[in-house]
């Protein structure tokens, strides 16, 4: 099942979206809380405006260095315990929203990513019971400001600024997160292309992991790491991100006004 949030112009609403990625069949309540309903209303996808498909209402957990390609690109180690950092919910944004650039960065980079959405308040889950907590899956751009990131030591400054965190374009909620094939493109030039299958740790054990740190609440993100390929982007270009058999979405990239 496909589940989007969404806006015709209105209150944002959710939605069942069809195989092919181009009807919404609009739905009442929200699927992380409440009973969920359909409510006979249909959309184009083309015709409405895709939001961030979960805003979370407590938190974002990255997981650093969970390729060892991206790793050595960035000429670190893979860490032997997953490495997490937080971002904060303001940093996310949805399909299209445009990702706003600071003047205290200068050096701003894409991360595509596998996100994955907690669908249930959980703490200390075992590895083999993630799946019972998991929601479902979607597709995330982990912006970081390289030169940040490095002059601050710590990572919430560089990855957890306004707009910095765009996931899209729905929750893909069954799925083999295995073997996923996961690209960004800039201006529509492939620059990461990997596959999940070469995650250090994969869901169940960064779930695990982070529940063990950390109680999960319904909605709550844990971007599971990037390939290799990153780079960066200049105001004036888009970046698109895509996970097979999830989707894709991209923003465009601008400097913020003085």
């Amino acid at each position: 099942m496909r589940i989007c949030r969404f806006t015709t112009g209105d209150d944002p609403a959710f939605g069942l979206v069809d195989g092919a990625g181009e009807r919404i069949a609009q739905i009442s309540g929200d699927p992380l809380y409440t009973r969920i309903e359909l409510t006979g209303a249909t959309h184009q996808v083309e015709d409405v405006r895709l939001l961030a498909p979960v805003i979370p209402r407590s938190k974002v957990i990255g997981i650093q260095r969970n390729y060892a390609d991206h790793a050595a690109e960035m000429g670190g180690e893979v860490p032997e315990q997953p490495g997490m950092f937080f971002i904060p919910n303001t940093a996310v944004v949805g399909p299209g929203d445009p990702v706003v650039m600071p003047e205290m960065t200068q050096q701003v980079s894409y991360e595509a990513e596998l996100a994955v959405v907690i669908g249930r308040m959980c703490k200390d889950v075992p590895a083999e019971q993630v799946g019972d907590v998991v929601f479902g899956y979607t597709c995330a751009n982990d912006v970081t400001a390289r030169d940040l990131q490095k002059s601050d030591g710590q990572w919430s400054r560089a990855k957890g600024m306004d707009t910095f965190c765009p996931l899209g374009p729905w929750i893909e909620t069954e799925l083999d997160v295995a073997d996923l094939r996961v690209v960004s493109r800039l201006d529509g030039e492939v620059r990461q292309d990997g596959t999940t299958a070469d995650m250090v740790h994969g869901v169940a054990v960064l779930v695990a992991h982070a529940s063990a740190a950390f109680t999960l609440l319904p909605g709550d993100v844990i971007l599971t790491g990037t390939p290799a390929g990153v780079g960066l982007v200049e105001a004036g270009q888009r970046v698109e991100v895509e996970v097979e058999r999830i989707g894709s979405f991209s923003n465009p990239f601008v400097r913020a006004q003085a």
